[in-house]
Parts: structure tokens; C-alpha cells; sequence
């Protein structure tokens, strides 16, 4: 579908990537100005509505391309070695963060679609989010060791703890960064928490 943009040299794919995450981070989906966007990415606005139909194309292309990104570090740089799951979460968070570092844009448009309300975006986001967690669980997580799990516990219930567990530790960390950039963020003091949570639960489920 988007053939005619992933064609072009990638120093131009990002200028129109970065200034759209921009423009939509800053303003949120509704007040995001197109003309905003192809004036900071130095193009026409015939050639963006070339590459992308309307705002909303472009912008639902944007959160694929934020997760493509964000999946294929993850997967080119994590541990397979370690197959404990809660080093394996571990692990992802921090490869997180050392992402968004690198492409700081992204985390801001990160941001944005957390606080995002627009209907006319919502739902088509909330369906790839819940597609997202089934698939990269999926992928990040079936070689994981489910032997050190105490005997006679449903794994799948075990791990439905996990998963709802840190889903609501990621809640409350995204509520704080909302207001604040990387660098204002204590990594630190976010991971010792979340050790913290893991500690509780290998107590819990491991032998």
C-alpha cells in the first residue's frame, strides 16, 4: 500500500516521518496540521497526499512504523539465552528505553497516541494495540523456561498475573512520562520499581 513511499532514499522517508510525529505529538490527531508537516519536511502537499491518502493513512502508518521499529530492535538485540520470563521483561524494558533514546520523536508520538481521544482514530488504535500484545507475546515470549513455574499452577493463569501485572506498572509509568521528557525520567528508580513488582511474583509462581 505504501510502495511509492517505502521507494524513496531514507534520508526524505525519515524528514516526513520525524515532522509528521512532531506535528501529530504536539497537537494531538485532530489539530494536526498537514500543512504543518510538509512545510517542516520541505515537500509539497500534493506528494504527501501521493504518498498517504489522507491524515489518517499517514497517521495509522506511523504507529505501524513506531512498533515495526521498536519490535525489530527488540528482537535483533535481546538475550535468547535467557529464558527466565521475568528477566525476559526486564530485558524489553530496558531495550525500550535505550529506543526511544535514539529516536526521541517516536517517544513523544508514543506519548501522544497513550492520551489521544480522537474518534476518528481510537478504535482503528485500540484494535492494533490489542493485535500488538497477542503477537509479540507471541514472539517474544514462547521459548520462555515454564519449568521453574511451582508445580500444580496453570501456567496460562500464572502468566495472565504477569502480563496484567506489568500492563498496570506500564499504566502508571506512561501517566508520569506523559508530563516529562527521557531525561526527566529516573531510569533507575522506574527499573528498581519494577523489580520490585517481579521480585513479588517470582515468590509467588517459582519454586
Amino acid at each position: 500500500m505504501f510502495s511509492k513511499f517505502l521507494n524513496l532514499d531514507k534520508e526524505k522517508q525519515d524528514r516526513i516521518i520525524n515532522s509528521a510525529m512532531k506535528e501529530f505529538a504536539q497537537n494531538g490527531y485532530d489539530k494536526a496540521s498537514t500543512n504543518e508537516i510538509v512545510k517542516e519536511a520541505g515537500i509539497s502537499k500534493g506528494l504527501l497526499f501521493h504518498y498517504f491518502q489522507n491524515k489518517k493513512q499517514l497517521y495509522l502508518f506511523l504507529y505501524d512504523h513506531m512498533v515495526d521499529i521498536l519490535m525489530e530492535k527488540i528482537m535483533e538485540k535481546i538475550n535468547w539465552d535467557e529464558k527466565d520470563i521475568f528477566a525476559r521483561y526486564r530485558q524489553i524494558a530496558l531495550l525500550k528505553i535505550e529506543i526511544y533514546q535514539i529516536y526521541p520523536e517516536m517517544l513523544s508520538f508514543a506519548k501522544s497516541i497513550y492520551k489521544d481521544s480522537s474518534p476518528a482514530v481510537k478504535i482503528d488504535i485500540n484494535r492494533r494495540g490489542k493485535e500488538l500484545f497477542e503477537s509479540s507475546f507471541n514472539k517474544l515470549f514462547s521459548d520462555i523456561d515454564l519449568s521453574k513455574f511451582k508445580k500444580g499452577i496453570e501456567i496460562k493463569k500464572a502468566i495472565n498475573i504477569i502480563n496484567w501485572t506489568l500492563e498496570g506498572f506500564a499504566y502508571q509509568y506512561q501517566e508520569k512520562a506523559l508530563a516529562l521528557s527521557l531525561e526527566q525520567l529516573d531510569i533507575e528508580e522506574t527499573m528498581a520499581e519494577m523489580e520490585e513488582y517481579l521480585k513479588i511474583l517470582r515468590n509467588s509462581l517459582y519454586e
